[in-house]
């Protein structure tokens, strides 16, 4: 099994290089040609959101891109250094910040809607260290046909 790991500064213009690099990986892990455009995606959509994340929570911890060919599979993981949300969500006060929190996380909201609609198998974990996307697609291998 190998493994490519890719980090990067929470700068958009970052984004590109890490959906370039992910379909280049892909390729060569047997991804199939008709779905790399999803992987080139999803990847964009999940490097765009933990770069949102890492600049409205002021993060400057790179985002990590993981991208791993297995042998019936190729998955990749898109990790941020954003703590889970939790501890004030009693507070009933807004404020202009709380505002744009808010818009954030619609946001994110609907960043996590398109990798799901481009991607079968994913799954959203965070903790306390952050979160992570973990997203796969069969390889060719997995896929081809048993011959008689």
């Amino acid at each position: 099994m190998a493994t490519v790991e890719l980090r990067f500064s929470a700068q958009p213009e970052h984004v590109r290089t890490a959906r370039l690099v992910a379909a280049a990986v892909a390729r060569r892990a047997g991804v199939d040609e008709a779905v790399l455009d999803e992987v080139r995606l999803a990847v964009g959509e999940a490097c765009s959101r933990a770069v949102g994340l890492h600049r409205s929570h002021g993060i400057t911890a790179p985002v990590r891109v993981v991208l791993i060919e297995g042998e019936k599979a190729f998955s990749i993981e898109v990790g941020d250094e954003v703590p889970a949300a939790g501890g004030d969500a009693g507070n009933a006060k807004a404020s202009p910040g709380d505002l744009q929190e808010s818009d954030a996380e619609g946001e994110d909201e609907m960043g996590l809607a398109v990798i799901s609609g481009l991607v079968d198998d994913v799954q959203v974990t965070a903790d306390d260290d952050g979160g992570v996307i973990r997203m796969s697609w069969p390889t060719a291998s997995a896929v081809a046909p048993a011959r008689s």
